[in-house]
């Protein structure tokens, strides 16, 4: 029987344990997409309690907590925050399987120096060894990003914003790393939404001139991301529910667009037009700027919509998707590519049955690229980022592309402790590499095996992102 969770852990051969230990665990991490508050980390926000890190956000912890029976005052309400760490450890035990289980032990192991399982009988022993620990004056989220090792991260801004934080850090010589935007237009695309009236206001004030047609929107979100290259940004992301592509003619779009801002409905089949002809038009603006393009599809989100009127998005209560993505990403990168907006992009559907679908229309779309990868599949996303999802993903990569040319993990968290998420992709990584070598489908070549697990880690990110430029 193995130890819990020791240096090994998830190694479970010997070139899996070389390939870690000699090359993977030394990389640093770049976190290119992230829900971090900018504000948070200019301000080097301090921790009083370790429920506040650990549970403040985190709706990946939220549905394991109701699932267990805990009241919602435990979870999101007003409970005082020992309570809420004890019931999040009288939930653990419960989460065996679950990445959950892993990435906690993770973390304590990291960042507090504590091996034993966490259980209810020991909760109140860990949280105050935790809050001792984060009451040291690296532990604040500056040095947090430090001792994870991270040299670059991207939060996730909208056009609106005015990146003040950004430019502060810009100017910081103390940062610990490079903290730069990433263009998030989701809500200037969603003319379907209630508050769509009350932001394209805002994006007029932000602009300084009106925003009456499509083609103003249009000049707006160029104008935004013009804002946002010269404040370093590399990269764009769009939440989609799924994968889509529905023409329009001008004149339609502007009826549709005027009566979204007028507050009045539209279909969806209208909403997806809309939605379609920005997609297409901020493409130019990233191909322009030589940015990359990240697309996220496949949720079903807020589906309880008691809970979601009483404590809004992201709070637990989306789920998977089950939608055809096949032909509407099909047209989608076609409409892009012959429209001259398609720059290189990350594809990640939160269906793990998209992935042959994913992974064999990236490469339709490679032809005359010098970038490796051009197109990629995107890492094994929220619900899919545990063992098996991050294995299967893999799998289906390694037989259908080239996944010498992969970009990795990615946090998509709101933690300033949820790096460890790049460990344990890692060891899953190299797990699987180290089976391949120990089953004879691939030779025993350590350097080249080490430089692609090094690659995948951290320098496929460094020069797919441009970040080399930066980071020298």
């Amino acid at each position: 029987m193995r130890a819990f969770m020791d240096k090994d852990f998830l190694l479970k051969s010997e070139t899996a344990k070389r390939l870690y230990h000699e090359h993977a665990a030394k990389m640093p991490i770049i976190d290119y997409h992230c829900h971090i508050d900018p504000k948070d980390i200019y301000e080097d926000r301090r921790f009083q309690s370790i429920t506040q890190v650990w549970l403040g956000g985190d709706h990946y912890k939220w549905r394991a907590m109701r699932s267990c029976g805990v009241a919602e005052q435990y979870v999101t309400g007003d409970a005082p925050l020992d309570q809420k760490f004890q019931k999040w450890a009288e939930t653990i035990p419960n989460l065996i399987g679950n990445p959950l289980y892993h990435w906690t032990h993770l973390e304590l192991q990291r960042y507090f120096d504590i091996y034993e399982p966490l259980t209810g009988d020991n909760a109140m022993e860990v949280y105050e060894k935790c809050n001792q620990i984060l009451a040291k004056p690296e532990m604040s989220a500056r040095g947090l990003i430090k001792k994870s090792n991270v040299k670059l991260l991207c939060t996730t801004d909208d056009p609106a914003d005015d990146l003040k934080y950004h430019e502060l850090m810009a100017q910081d010589p103390t940062m610990p790393a490079v903290v730069l935007p990433a263009f998030r237009p989701d809500k200037a695309m969603r003319a379907d939404k209630p508050d769509f009236p009350q932001y394209v206001a805002r994006l007029e004030k932000v602009v300084g001139y009106p925003i009456d047609t499509v083609a103003d929107m249009k000049r707006a979100l160029a104008d935004r991301a013009a804002y946002f290259e010269a404040h370093g940004c590399r990269t764009a992301d769009h939440g989609l529910d799924y994968a889509f592509y529905v023409e329009a003619t001008d004149e339609q779009l502007d009826d549709i667009f005027a009566r979204a801002k007028a507050g009045k409905g539209i279909s969806w089949d209208e909403q997806l037009a809309y939605h379609t002809a920005l997609l297409v038009s901020v493409g130019k603006e990233y191909k322009k700027y030589d940015w990359v393009n990240q697309l996220h599809f496949g949720c079903i989100r807020d589906n309880s919509k008691k809970m979601y009127g009483k404590l809004g998005p992201d709070t637990g209560f989306d789920a998977i998707n089950d939608a055809s993505n096949a032909l509407g990403l099909s047209r989608l990168l076609s409409a892009y590519e012959m429209g001259d907006a398609l720059t290189k992009t990350i594809v990640y559907s939160l269906n793990p049955s998209d992935n042959g679908v994913v992974g064999t229309l990236i490469g339709c779309f490679q032809s005359d690229s010098p970038i490796p990868g051009k197109i990629q599949q995107g890492s094994a996303w929220w619900f899919n980022d545990h063992r098996p999802g991050m294995e299967a993903q893999m799998v289906s990569l390694m037989s259908l592309g080239a996944m010498g040319t992969f970009n990795g993990m990615l946090t998509d968290s709101r933690s300033f402790l949820s790096y460890t998420r790049h460990e344990y992709f890692r060891r899953i990584l190299c797990n699987l590499f180290g089976q391949m070598v120990e089953d004879g489908e691939y030779p025993a070549d350590m350097a080249r095996l080490g430089k692609m697990v090094e690659d995948i880690s951290y320098n496929n990110t460094c020069r797919y992102f441009r970040f080399h430029e930066i980071l020298k």
